[in-house]
């Protein structure tokens, strides 16, 4: 697995964005993907450390995540803010037809980015979300969504981050846990440890503008009609149900769908049930 490389990206509104960029630059695909929420682009280790022997992988991190900018103006917070983003990104580095890929709110920016540019994509893969999101996934996830008060050690960052997401991933153990909160909280100046995210995002959650979608998203499904699309569903997952999946490939009869047992929102793309078929997937799209 090769190191990732930093890429910075100035928006049109002066805030600058960092991207996760890993593999041969001049790979025959290029693979981009967007994360959820509260996430950032290192929700993508795994899957990078798998392709970047023959693929460029792509991980942005949004606005108020990770490494970028925080945005002073806490409406921008939405997805059609990070849809325009990430399209300007996929401009300025050039991508030639990248295959998307999209966690959660990610997956909601990636149908989003293929309706607005029908052949700029290559195909696409959506992580635990579809056209609809049920209220219960919603509802927890609004829940867990804003201030945190930092903890003292990684250790209570772990517990913490548990507490939140035990409910889809009940086997993990403590080192998981561990490796979940290195990828999503950040050690401050003073030593102490937070979410990896501008807390104001919240804001937008609460006011219903932070998922800025139209209210009917099979629309939207529909102009995926003629890509290849993978979509992947935790098997316990509260936001994407298997009625959903079961409509959407409908609506798309060569659409792929693969499911991870005992796993709940969002599947993290390394576990056992998806690796082959995920990585088949891509292999595939590429050698189209």
């Amino acid at each position: 697995m090769a190191d990732p490389r930093s890429l910075w990206f100035e928006t049109d509104d002066g805030l600058r964005l960092h991207v996760r960029d890993q593999g041969p630059v001049d790979a025959p695909l290029a693979v981009l993907c967007m994360h959820g929420l509260t996430r950032n682009g290192a929700d993508f280790e795994a899957l990078a450390g798998r392709l970047d022997d023959r693929y460029r992988v792509l991980a942005p991190d949004q606005r108020g995540r990770g490494r970028s900018d925080r945005d002073p103006q806490p409406a921008n917070y939405d997805v059609a803010r990070y849809v325009r983003d990430t399209l300007a990104i996929v401009d300025e580095l050039g991508l030639d037809r990248p295959l998307l890929v999209g966690t959660s709110m990610g997956g909601l920016m990636a149908m989003l980015m293929v309706a607005e540019r029908p052949d700029a994509f290559r195909g696409l893969v959506l992580n635990d979300i579809g056209p609809v999101l049920e209220p219960t996934g919603l509802e927890r996830i609004q829940g867990y969504v804003g201030a945190v008060e930092p903890l003292a050690t990684w250790e209570e960052a772990a517990r913490a981050v548990q507490a939140v997401n035990g409910v889809a991933f009940p086997h993990y153990e403590l080192e998981d846990w561990l490796a979940f909160a290195r990828r999503t909280w950040r050690e401050r100046d003073d030593g102490r440890v937070e979410p990896d995210y501008d807390p104001a995002i919240s804001e937008a959650v609460k006011a219903g503008s932070g998922a800025a979608v139209p209210p009917d998203l099979w629309p939207v499904f529909e102009a995926l009609r003629s890509l290849p699309l993978l979509v992947v569903r935790g098997g316990i997952s509260d936001l994407l149900s298997a009625e959903t999946v079961a409509t959407m490939r409908e609506r798309k009869p060569d659409m792929e769908a693969v499911e991870a047992a005992g796993i709940g929102h969002a599947p993290m793309l390394d576990e056992a049930d998806l690796v082959p078929a995920l990585d088949a997937f891509i292999d595939a799209v590429a050698d189209r």
